[in-house]
This record gives C-alpha cells, structure tokens and sequence, in this order.
C-alpha cells in the first residue's frame, strides 16, 4: 500500500463525468476515478471546508462512527475490476468495512485520515506525470482552487461504480 495525496475532483470533457484525482505521494503516479456527482459534491465540500447546515451522509457516517466510540484509522483502494475500484475504511486501526472508493474518500477528508492504494491498483490505473509537466499539474491545482461544488451539480441518475 501507497499514501496518496486527494488532488481533487475535476469534471471530464466532453462527458461531463466527475473525476476523483489521487497522487502517489512518493512518486509521479496519478489515479483518476470516475465517480457521481453527488460524491464528487462531497468530496469538494470536504476540501473547500464547507459545513453544510444539516450533515451529508458522509458527514453522518463519521458521527455515527465518532458516536459509538470508534475512529476511522484509514481509507485502503485495495483493487480494481473491470474498471471499477474497491475501498475499505480502516475501523480502530483493523476492523476492514468494504466502500465504494468515492464515499470512503469522502469520509476520509472529513475525518482527516491517510489514503493507502494497493500497489497493484497503482499499477494498472495509475498515470504517470514526469516533472517536466509539472506546469499542467500546477494549472489543474489552480482549476481544482477556483472551481466551486456548484460545478458538479448534475441531474444524471447514480454513479458510476456499484
């Protein structure tokens, strides 16, 4: 397992398709994720700091959780099949509970927890970026600053993953 940064969700041209962007943190490996827009919605709250005035569903997970007396030690990207990536959230340091990998990144930032990808995911769906195109990796950070959840509002029916 690799730490991964949250680079952030960006939508897809000319699809329209949300993407979540992970970053080997040691290394040039980027792993894009289609997701829904909902979760890409939530994604973007997290990292803009946005508190809703009622909690999402993301936001009501981690209080459940918090609730009870537990914590999310981690998220795990544990494989990929058939296009469609697989994540566990890491409860109390070992119990495993399976999650789409969209909802668990969600969680994830709310609860500020690290992001582990299998090495074997990385892989097959990492993208490598050289330094000499650090200047479009800057350009999609400076999207990524200015773009609003607003933009991932969509009235397609359900994501993309299971």
């Amino acid at each position: 397992m690799k730490q991964v940064d949250v680079m952030g969700v960006r939508v897809e041209m000319p699809t329209n398709k949300p993407i979540l962007l992970l970053r080997e943190r040691d290394g040039e490996r980027y792993v894009p994720i289609w997701i829904g827009a909902p979760e890409a919605t939530a994604i973007a709250y997290a990292q803009q700091g946005v508190t809703p005035p009622r909690p999402l569903t993301h936001d009501l997970l981690l209080d459940v959780l918090t609730g009870l007396g537990h914590e999310l030690s981690s998220v795990l990207i544990t494989r990929m099949e058939d296009g469609i990536f697989y994540a566990e959230l890491v409860i109390d340091g070992g119990t495993r509970i399976s999650s789409r990998s969209s909802d668990a990144v969600a969680v994830a930032l709310r609860a500020q927890v690290p992001v582990f990808v299998d090495e074997a995911v990385l892989d097959e769906a990492g993208v490598d970026v050289p330094v000499e195109e650090e200047d479009e990796v800057e350009k999609f950070r400076e999207f990524l600053d200015n773009v609003s959840a607003d933009d991932f509002e969509s009235h397609d029916e359900g994501p993309d993953e299971p």
